[in-house]
């Protein structure tokens, strides 16, 4: 029995109406980024890892207002050495979940600190800036200048506690070692407290319990802005910065030739459909060139570094290749080839 001509008339205008509905539906359901996603910090709260994944919700939801915002979790262990193993041996992933790394992250992973994994055990999707390192004390230390330190440093390094997330061989250790190498003193013998992320020993500082912090600006910068009696001896950039930083010089305004940017970003299981891939690095390369995107990034305390698909893998394996001439040169032992 056929459909009377007006009925089928009817018909084909309401898959007209629906189409597009539909067409969206199914585009959204195969793309991550416009679905509930989670962010995990692999660290605990207070460090560069948490501003990664708030700077990612934030610039997320700004170029796709309609979408759930980004969840945010923590795993803290190893200074993302935990994430990194879960995510590489499948028990943690999945198209919806990223994770936020840094240039730490690379230079743990040049060491073999995250497991017998390779870079290419994960997807790198995105960075969303860079960060840069800085050398801290608690407002009330006798330290004014950078060269204070290095005086003390000079005189017996043994005698000051550097407190700062990670343990030897982090990025914030080798800061302090190279500190310790521009004062002409053996990096070997210097104090250097381990925490799990910049947070706790911020916090750490506070209470007098650590004598300098070898972090990042942008963690140091939000624990001032809560009322940390934090003073900044140096940022560790190769030219003055803007924004909170104009007034504290770079250490090689100081003579101490000392440069560490971090570079903050995300990556997924390498489990993950190419789609989802495709999905997440078209979602961060408009979130990138959004016209507030400058100004969101710079609320969170990062700059320009703006990287994504082949040339973040080149720039991954180049870092990898850099730290592990740096580590074999500070005598860190490589615990996989």
């Amino acid at each position: 029995m056929s459909t009377p001509p007006t009925r089928r008339h009817a018909l084909r205008a309401l898959c007209a109406l629906l189409m597009p509905f539909s067409v969206r539906a199914m585009a959204a359901a195969n793309d991550p980024s416009e679905n509930a996603a989670d962010c995990v910090i692999p660290a605990k709260a207070g460090g560069g890892f948490a501003l990664t994944c708030a700077l990612a919700r934030d610039a997320l939801q700004a170029v796709r207002p309609a979408r759930p915002p980004l969840t945010q979790r923590y795993l803290p262990g190893g200074i993302g050495a935990v994430a990194f193993d879960r995510v590489a041996t499948g028990k943690l992933g999945g198209p919806g979940t990223l994770v936020a790394f840094s240039s730490g992250s690379l230079l743990n992973l040049a060491q073999g600190r995250f497991g017998p994994h390779s870079p290419s055990a994960v997807r790198w999707i995105a960075t969303l800036g860079t960060d840069y390192g800085v050398i801290a004390v608690h407002r009330d230390s006798p330290y004014k200048r950078l060269q204070d330190l290095l005086a003390a440093l000079r005189q017996d390094p043994s005698r000051i506690a550097f407190g700062a997330g990670g343990t030897v061989g982090s990025q914030d250790w080798v800061k302090a070692a190279l500190l310790v190498r521009a004062a002409r003193r053996d990096h070997k013998a210097m104090r250097f407290v381990s925490f799990e992320g910049g947070g706790d020993a911020l916090g750490a500082m506070q209470g007098k319990h650590v004598d300098v912090f070898p972090g990042d600006a942008a963690e140091a910068l939000q624990a001032i802005a809560g009322g940390a009696a934090v003073r900044l001896l140096a940022v560790l950039a190769d030219k003055r910065l803007g924004g909170a930083l104009t007034g504290v010089p770079t250490a090689r305004e100081q003579s101490v030739d000392l440069v560490w940017p971090t570079v903050r970003g995300l990556y997924l299981s390498s489990d993950v459909p190419e789609a989802a891939v495709r999905a997440w690095t078209t979602a961060w390369r408009e979130a990138s060139a959004a016209p507030g995107y400058a100004a969101l990034r710079e609320r969170h305390g990062l700059y320009p570094f703006d990287l994504t698909g082949p040339a973040l893998d080149d720039y991954v394996q180049a870092q990898i290749k850099t730290y592990r001439q740096l580590a074999d040169e500070l005598g860190l032992r490589r615990w996989h080839p």
